[in-house]
């Protein structure tokens, strides 16, 4: 791999706000057992704990995070890389293999320092390396706004109120041949078929508070189907943006998503449950893996004086009748709505039109091209190597160079049951996989958005080239990304070498392709 052919200094990041505070966590991965759902696994953690540890800060702080990295299982990637996905819209500090960075090698260090700006709202991170966020190395990351439009709705808003909801597995991502998940977990625990009675996450309120829940999916492949018995939920957050209030009986939370429910403590002093079904590929069974069961995936809403058994009352399967399912068409941003361009037509418009490029499901491609991690990063080909042209890239980078300034707008073109994300920025959902007409007036804004709708008339997103950087966009079905479902925007290649917002890396980002192309294949 060519080495940088100059000298980059220390980034200088966003300016933060007055007051703002420094937050610094030290990260130490390894191999590590643990059993959330009864059965123990060897699984790659932070800090011996899943999900990983919550990293919070308020809107303004500087984070800092210091990662150790000490796998050593030869059953899981040993090299790895911490992506702040949704987050931080900083391409050298964006984290995904190959494309902003090399990983970072087994008994070696690195520091992300991430300069929060005006970002707040609910996220999560995760590796960002081959299939290894499924053996473990993922967590909330919550920026809590001191000045939130929506606090008046809402009295109790911390740790408490974060709930995490993942697939689980009990064999290691390298080694799994059926990449179906044994069981779902809320917060820390969750059952699989024919295993024990693991104790099930509780969630304690005081009747007559209102609890902003931040429900957040770390999810490999499960889908979620979201309710509180007796309770509605009120979004005002989907993937840290805030919306109009919007009172639904039920959420579906696809991978990699995130929302903010204010859920009002009014029913009376008792335990309710708290379903989250799971479906893979539509269905809450296997044929594949006998134990995985998506229909028990439960917690308990505990009130304040109730006793300390589960609820008695039979467990929710699906949405009540009379009940308001959520409709993703009908959220509305808060703040500056409106889709990029209006009504008028994009300044580049691109139709991904994904499919299935092998039967077993090996290959999943992108206009008939299958995504391949290039050898040398996309943002280091571009510093050190001057690329700006489409043509410069490999054909498998699926990478395409985007002007700056400009309206982008991307159709997603192919069935559903996908998960489609964007890498630094947040986009409008012009038309949505839910329904509902084009709409350009209030459209959703967010960074994961649901594939489907039809061949003439398929999901459609917008955004504003304003933040020069490779931008990864792929499927959050990790199985997928892994499998060739994904391409990179190269925004402004221009804009990335010089100018007021070009990316200057430091010293130890530029020494992670060298330590890593020295390592054994199976440390890497």
């Amino acid at each position: 791999m060519p080495c940088l052919s100059r000298s980059f200094g220390l980034s200088v990041l966003l300016a933060v706000v007055a007051n703002a505070a420094s937050v610094v966590q030290d990260w130490t991965l390894a191999a590590t057992p643990i059993a959330p759902d009864g059965f123990t696994r060897t699984a790659a953690l932070i800090n011996g704990v899943y999900p990983g540890p919550l990293l919070k800060a308020n809107k303004g702080d500087t984070v800092t995070v210091n990662v150790d990295n000490q796998l050593n299982n030869d059953h899981m990637r040993k090299s790895t890389s911490i992506v702040r996905l949704h987050l931080i819209f900083l391409s050298s500090n964006d984290g995904p293999s190959f494309v902003t960075q090399c990983p970072i090698a087994p008994n070696n260090t690195y520091t992300y320092q991430l300069a929060l700006g005006n970002q707040a709202g609910t996220y999560w991170y995760h590796s960002h390396l081959s299939t290894q966020y499924v053996d473990g190395i993922r967590g909330p990351l919550v920026i809590y706004d001191p000045e939130d439009p929506n606090a008046s709705l809402y009295d109790v808003d911390d740790e408490s109120t974060i709930i995490t909801l993942s697939d689980w597995y009990h064999t290691p991502a390298l080694d799994a041949t059926k990449p179906v998940p044994d069981s779902g977990l809320i917060g820390s625990a969750g059952r699989f078929s024919g295993g024990p009675a693991v104790e099930r996450t509780r969630v304690n309120v005081t009747q007559g508070q209102r609890y902003r829940l931040r429900l957040l999916s770390l999810s490999a492949s499960g889908f979620f189907d979201f309710e509180i018995e007796g309770h509605s939920l009120t979004i005002i957050e989907a993937d840290g943006v805030n919306h109009e209030p919007y009172i639904v009986d039920s959420i579906q939370i696809l991978p990699g998503q995130r929302y903010s429910v204010v859920v009002n403590a009014n029913q009376s002093v008792n335990n309710y449950w708290i379903r989250a079904t799971q479906t893979v590929l539509g269905s809450t069974t296997s044929a594949s893996n006998s134990n995985f069961n998506g229909t028990d995936v439960y917690a308990v809403l505990h009130y304040a004086g109730a006793s300390n058994d589960e609820p008695t009352t039979p467990q929710p399967t699906a949405l009540p009748a009379g009940g308001i399912a959520f409709q993703e068409f009908n959220l509305k941003p808060l703040e500056n709505p409106g889709a990029p361009g209006g009504s008028g037509p994009a300044d580049k418009v691109f139709n991904f039109t994904f499919g299935i490029g092998a039967a077993n499901g090996d290959v999943w491609t992108i206009n008939n091209s299958q995504y391949k991690s290039p050898s040398v990063p996309t943002l280091l080909n571009i510093l050190a190597n001057g690329f700006t042209q489409d043509s410069q890239f490999n054909t498998s980078e699926n990478t395409f160079t985007l002007p700056p300034n400009s309206t982008i707008e991307v159709a997603f073109i192919g069935g559903a049951g996908h998960a489609f994300h964007l890498h630094g920025h947040v986009f409008d959902v012009i038309q949505s996989a839910s329904g509902g007409p084009p709409n350009f007036v209030n459209p959703p804004r967010r960074d994961v958005v649901a594939s489907g709708g039809t061949t003439a008339n398929p999901v459609r997103i917008r955004f504003t080239t304003d933040n020069p950087g490779p931008w990864f966009v792929h499927c959050h079905i990790d199985w997928h990304l892994e499998a060739g479902l994904a391409a990179v925007f190269a925004e402004d290649p221009t804009g990335i070498e010089s100018g007021s917002q070009s990316v200057q890396p430091n010293a130890a980002w530029e020494q992670l392709c060298n330590i890593y192309d020295q390592l054994d294949a199976s440390d890497q």
